[in-house]
């Protein structure tokens, strides 16, 4: 094999080599200032795998990933869907994005995968509590394991290390070169402007994402292809009900608003869609909101958006869906339910109304996990919450689920229904979507209806069982 005299090193998050052979001169740029070639550390396993097919041999003084030594303490039997993600993401190179909904063992994936790929690894979460989750969980799986936290005051340094997003891209630089293997549970939030640097900086050559369902509204999943790679393995809820997922069904409910609230909508309805023919907004469209957004400084623009949201409050807090809720809860007198709004105002009105403890971003964190773990023991039977519940939170016990609101997009609906699909001893599920009728709440959810496609079936199990 011929050799090289240039090494391959790692510089400020970004590959540096001084002079580049043909073979990956595709992945770098020249720098002037530096008088280097330089390239994104997430091109380091294309480089290698380049450089390598070409016979060159080269000093790799970039990476300083570690080897582990992983003795497993429990062995939880996997489901065959989590089987099947596992052996699909091994085919695809260990790189790859899994798409199971929220109830379905992602984490189990993520530690099967760090077992059978024993090197330092990050793992990424969204959320504190998530941060601590994990943390227990791995600590579960591997006590032997050197395992560490970034975020929430904690900064280790450790072969194993779980950390919050924000952490890890503000550390970037340093962990680069660290970690072999990549996991980012919840990685529709990966692509964002801030945190996307976690990946394209790092040089893990294995790369998980897990999510319950990828879209975001910038479209901005597609970069998630190059950022960890392609969905390898997917599935939908219903594939898995009555068996890794509690049995369920989901109804909806049309309430319609009074003469007078109709009027009152229709007429702000009305004025918000006169201003933005006027300014050739179309609110389809992230930008259009933007601009909608950016407009409101006007004295129209801000009429326009005062509109808005009073008919979005309207739609949203009509007293029909009160009346709706209350015949549902009086349906389901003993078990778990939560309430799912998109608006704190709605929240807070719920809970002075039928006396129901609530949870919102302003809840400060004590008060939270005290309100959640008496919902937990059963001390609290109802809990009615806006957003803050959708992912990071294990509620096994909830059995009914009641979102007062058709606005949620496709990766909130799938969530919220997570939330109540834990299984348990002949637990059914029921997930109530309270809409009304003749407002963009209609639409929307008319719209979020079929949009699932799973992009793989469930495994056989001769392809659970073939060799490696």
């Amino acid at each position: 094999m011929a050799g090289m005299s240039a090494p391959l090193r790692l510089d400020r998050g970004t590959l540096v080599m001084s002079a580049v052979p043909a073979c990956v001169s595709e992945f770098f740029t020249w720098d002037a200032r530096s008088q280097n070639y330089r390239a994104r550390g997430q091109h380091y396993r294309a480089i290698v795998e380049a450089l390598r097919a070409q016979g060159l041999t080269f000093k790799d003084d970039a990476t300083n990933f570690a080897k582990l030594e992983l003795s497993v303490a429990r062995e939880l039997p996997p489901y065959a869907h989590q089987l099947g993600a596992l052996k699909a993401w091994k085919e695809a190179g260990r790189r790859g994005t899994v798409e199971l909904p929220t109830g379905a063992g992602k984490t189990l994936v993520a530690q099967l995968a760090l077992r059978d790929t024993p090197r330092s690894a990050l793992i990424c979460v969204p959320t504190l509590d998530l941060l601590q989750q994990w943390y227990s969980g791995l600590v579960a799986a591997f006590p032997d394991a050197n395992i560490g936290l970034l975020g929430g005051g904690s900064h280790d340094d450790t072969p194993i290390l779980v950390s919050t997003y924000d952490s890890a891209a503000i550390h970037a630089e340093d962990l680069a070169g660290k970690y072999a293997l990549l996991i980012c549970d919840e990685c529709h939030h990966l692509p964002s402007d801030f945190t996307r640097v976690i990946a394209e900086m790092s040089l893990a050559p294995y790369r998980l994402g897990l999510s319950a369902t990828l879209k975001r509204s910038d479209g901005r999943e597609r970069d998630l292809d190059t950022l960890l790679g392609p969905v390898v393995y997917s599935c939908a809820p219903e594939d898995l009900a009555g068996t890794t997922l509690a049995d369920y069904r989901e109804v909806v409910i049309k309430v319609r608003l009074s003469h007078a609230e109709q009027a009152r909508y229709d007429g702000l309805i009305g004025q918000r869609n006169h201003f933005l023919r006027l300014n050739n907004i179309k609110l389809g469209s992230l930008d259009g909101w933007k601009q909608f957004i950016m407009s409101s400084g006007s004295p129209q623009g801000r009429a326009a958006m005062l509109a808005h949201r009073e008919a979005r409050s309207l739609a949203y807090g009509t007293e029909g869906k009160l009346r709706v809720l209350e015949e549902i809860l009086a349906n389901h007198p003993n078990e778990r339910t939560i309430i799912f709004t998109d608006d704190n105002a709605t929240v807070y009105r719920i809970s002075r109304e039928f006396l129901i403890p609530s949870i919102t971003h302003q809840t400060p964190t004590k008060e939270r996990h005290g309100v959640l773990d008496k919902f937990r023991d059963g001390s609290y039977r109802i809990l009615t919450t806006s957003r803050v519940l959708n992912e990071g939170v294990d509620v096994p016990e909830a059995s009914v689920g009641v979102m007062l609101s058709g606005t949620a997009t496709e990766r909130e609906y799938i969530q919220r229904l997570g939330r109540i699909l834990r299984k348990a001893k002949g637990k059914k599920a029921t997930l109530y979507e309270v809409i009304t009728e003749g407002t963009s709440e209609e639409r929307v959810s008319q719209q979020r209806k079929g949009q699932w496609k799973p992009q793989g079936a469930a495994p056989t199990w001769e392809d659970i069982n073939a060799p490696d």
